[in-house]
């Protein structure tokens, strides 16, 4: 059997991965839930556009995931989960740091290409588009890996970090 630790380990890892301190082990469950309101919510409306093939819903969501890595203390997804599920308790978000904007940013240019390919009528590049999003999502919300805060390790040259932050990693 695994030890508490070993368990919570993914979870630190994704903590961090997100441009985050070090988490207590009391913390860590809570934060981690937190962190992962916005992508939960982000893949149930891209579910529902990817089965309407509507490139309005994925243009609006990639203006609102822009407004967020740009603008990050208007995050909408943080200002609704502030305001509700952290009243009632829970870990409240702070203003999203860097890798995790530039994730919201990478996410955000993704449902762009998506709806400007659906409505200019680019089947086989927003399904292929589609297929890359949910793939990234999966991995995300299931798995607790963040591509594009991964990525963003990767091209400012923390290499070794952004290793180490993979949710089968030991150390970060």
């Amino acid at each position: 059997m695994e030890s508490e630790s070993s368990l919570a380990r993914p979870k630190r890892n994704f903590i961090l991965q997100q441009g985050l301190c070090e988490p207590s082990a009391a913390s860590c469950p809570a934060q981690y839930s937190a962190l992962l309101f916005q992508p939960r919510v982000v893949g149930v409306i891209v579910l529902i556009a990817v089965l309407l093939q509507e490139p309005g819903i994925f243009l609006a969501l990639g203006a609102v995931l822009w407004w967020s890595a740009l603008v990050p203390r208007a995050n909408p997804f943080d200002f609704f989960y502030n305001r509700t599920l952290a009243r009632a308790g829970r870990t409240a978000l702070e203003p999203s740091p860097p890798p995790r904007r530039f994730s919201q940013g990478m996410a955000g240019t993704f449902m762009l290409g998506i709806g400007i390919s659906l409505a200019m009528g680019w089947k086989t590049t927003a399904l292929v588009l589609q297929g890359l999003l949910l793939v990234a999502l999966g991995a995300l919300i299931l798995g607790g890996f963040c591509l594009g805060s991964f990525l963003f390790h990767l091209l400012i040259g923390r290499s070794s970090f952004a290793r180490h932050t993979l949710p089968w990693a030991r150390r970060a």
